[in-house]
């Protein structure tokens, strides 16, 4: 298997070249992918409110959506560590795009159970989605690294920016299909992410992971020979305390930013705001949770991790309070805030990406990768679950005031780790 990626292991000319192609092919499918994520957070829950007819599980679609995104990230991380990138997220978009068929289906004979089937299923998109951004950064260098990652994720603005927008003239097109109006995104869905699942499996050749994963024991297999140990591998085996900061950057920026997304769409319907307006609302967030991201990257490679998990857990808190306060019917304001939720996530999921990366070898990374993104797809679950619940029996400001609090946590994980770090340079 070596032999086929010689050429690259001693040419640092031909890595460069790979890794800027490598990006171009992540970037084209995350146009697609971005489209196929839209739908179900932005009508999944309308969906099953229109068929339950109650809004106390209106946070259940999410809910089983990113639980299946658990599953999918554990297998997808597996089939990427052992086959490279190129199989595993192939595979999990596509898994995403025949999930998205089957919410069609389920809305078009009203079957419940196969709804929340298929919303698990469709799920495999959205953390495949998220795990494309690794793909990116496998050829990077340290300093490259969270660049890599925001030129992936910027790219899924495009297609996450257009499909909630896409939901009155997508539903246009269901009726004349004789498929209800709501299910229409998902057709949208449906295309988006088997396009992308294709793209990534015909263009990313060779396969930028197995390509890194050569020269890591190439340099591995140098330094055995000279009787030394390679500075990657110490340093992954020593620094676990970072794949722990890392994991709960992730997890707490993402809980917070579902839990008050989920519930945000019939928040804003009870106050008598319309379809295209939440649409409005909703693709400004995901335009704020990937168009700031080259510029992200750059700032946590240049101010570094720390400080920009400082600016996630910040931006977050207030996003969380701006939502407990805004007035339901206010489009601004809702907006507003929603866009401070999105910003918050950005910086979040960057700087926690780029010290997992930083904090892993290439034998354990892409494994460990999908390990992380399991607890924060079940992260997501909760939120979304306990979201739906909270408002139900409480208010949507209380569930701001939850997110401010989580959000808090953020900057208190990074003095803890900065504590730590102190304590171990005493001793």
């Amino acid at each position: 298997m070596q032999e086929m990626y010689l050429k690259y292991i001693h040419s640092t000319a031909m890595q460069e070249k790979l890794y800027k192609r490598t990006l171009t092919v992540v970037v084209m499918s995350q146009i697609f992918g971005g489209a196929g994520l839209a739908a179900g957070i932005t009508v999944g829950a309308l969906i099953a409110q229109d068929m339950l007819g109650t809004t106390s599980y209106a946070g259940l679609p999410a809910a089983l959506f990113t639980l299946g995104s658990a599953l999918s990230a554990f297998l997808v991380g597996r089939l990427s560590q052992r086959f490279g990138r190129r199989q595993g997220l192939s595979l999990g978009f596509i898994t995403g795009g025949v999930g998205a068929i089957g919410v069609i289906i389920a809305a078009v004979i009203n079957n419940i159970w196969l709804l929340f089937f298929a919303l698990f299923i469709y799920g495999a998109g959205t953390s495949t989605n998220l795990q494309a951004r690794y793909a990116g950064a496998d050829l990077a260098n340290e300093k490259q690294r969270a660049t890599a990652v925001s030129i992936a994720m910027v790219s899924t603005t495009l297609g996450a920016v257009a499909g909630p927008n896409m939901v009155t003239p997508m539903g246009k097109v269901a009726s004349l299909m004789n498929i209800p109006p709501l299910a229409g995104p998902f057709i949208l869905a449906a295309v988006a992410y088997i396009l992308a699942g294709l793209t990534l499996f015909i263009y990313l050749r060779p396969d930028p992971f197995l390509v890194a994963k050569a020269i890591a024991e190439e340099r591995e297999k140098q330094a055995h020979n000279m009787g030394q140990e390679t500075d990657e591998l110490s340093e992954a085996k020593s620094n676990r305390v970072g794949i722990v900061v890392g994991a709960l950057v992730l997890v707490l920026s993402h809980v917070v930013m579902v839990a008050i997304m989920t519930m945000t769409p019939i928040h804003m319907q009870d106050h008598g705001t319309g379809l295209t307006a939440v649409g409005i609302v909703i693709g400004l967030h995901i335009a704020a949770m990937y168009l700031p991201s080259v510029l992200t990257g750059r700032l946590v490679d240049k101010l570094g991790r720390h400080v920009m998990v400082f600016a996630s857990g910040i931006t977050l808190a207030i996003s969380g309070l701006m939502a407990a306060f805004a007035p339901g019917e206010s489009l601004f304001w809702m907006a507003f805030a929603l866009i401070l939720l999105g910003i918050g996530w950005n910086f979040g999921l960057i700087s926690g990406t780029a010290i997992i990366v930083d904090s892993t070898n290439m034998q354990i990374r892409a494994q460990t990768q999908g390990s992380v993104d399991v607890w924060v797809a079940l992260g997501g679950t909760a939120g979304s679950l306990l979201s739906g619940v909270i408002v139900a029996y409480s208010s949507y400001a209380m569930l701001g005031f939850l997110g401010t609090y989580l959000s808090i946590l953020l900057i208190a994980i990074i003095i803890w780790e900065r504590m730590k770090d102190k304590r171990h340079v005493d001793s």
